[in-house]
């Protein structure tokens, strides 16, 4: 069962994977965008980089693949295949019911490498655009996960000392960030 530690001032989630059940909408996208640009993108290279930020993403890819694909150009494409499609997004439940519990109670905040339109689109489908005080996303001049950077800005922003904040990710890297910030993390993966 997931549970918050009882020491915990402040909650952080991740959006992607954890709030919404959106990964497969990213993966299909990913795909499909890849494809417009001649490219075959394996699946466990996307699940192994959840949480990055696209134009990063596209860069691990052309150096692991040897390609020299635009990472802008084809970060575009697929964030703009997932805008039109996250309105099918599914609430994860046993987060979302944390969300619930904690509101009003606790400070909370986003910390996504998705863009701040999806991510807000996807909690908007969610039900859950008013919950955070804080939502921190890769169009934000922050370092993506899995440096410490994004938790330890929001953690500064809710006013709430680092050790004090609980996490909730579902990519490894978001997790890595989260031990590098010194922060109880939850891996939600077991959970969803």
């Amino acid at each position: 069962m997931l549970e918050v530690s009882p020491k915990v001032a402040g909650l952080i989630f991740d959006c992607d994977g954890t709030l919404a059940d959106t990964m497969p909408i990213h993966w299909q996208a990913w795909r499909t965008a890849f494809t417009m640009f001649s490219s075959d993108c394996p699946l466990e290279f996307l699940r192994e980089l959840s949480g990055i930020p696209s134009e990063t993403i596209v860069q691990i890819f052309n150096e692991r693949f040897n390609r020299s694909l635009d990472p802008q150009v084809v970060a575009k494409a697929k964030n703009d295949i997932v805008k039109e499609k996250l309105h099918n997004a599914q609430p994860v439940i046993p987060i979302v019911n944390i969300v619930k519990a904690y509101y009003g109670k606790i400070p909370m905040a986003v910390a996504s490498g998705g863009t701040r339109t999806n991510v807000i689109n996807t909690l908007k489908a969610i039900g859950l655009e008013s919950f955070f005080q804080v939502i921190i996303t890769a169009d934000d001049k922050i370092k993506p996960k899995p440096d410490p950077e994004i938790f330890l800005e929001i953690a500064r922003r809710i006013n709430v000392k680092p050790e004090l904040c609980q996490v909730f990710e579902d990519g490894d890297a978001g997790i890595r960030a989260v031990q590098l910030a010194g922060m109880i993390v939850t891996d939600v993966r077991p959970f969803i």
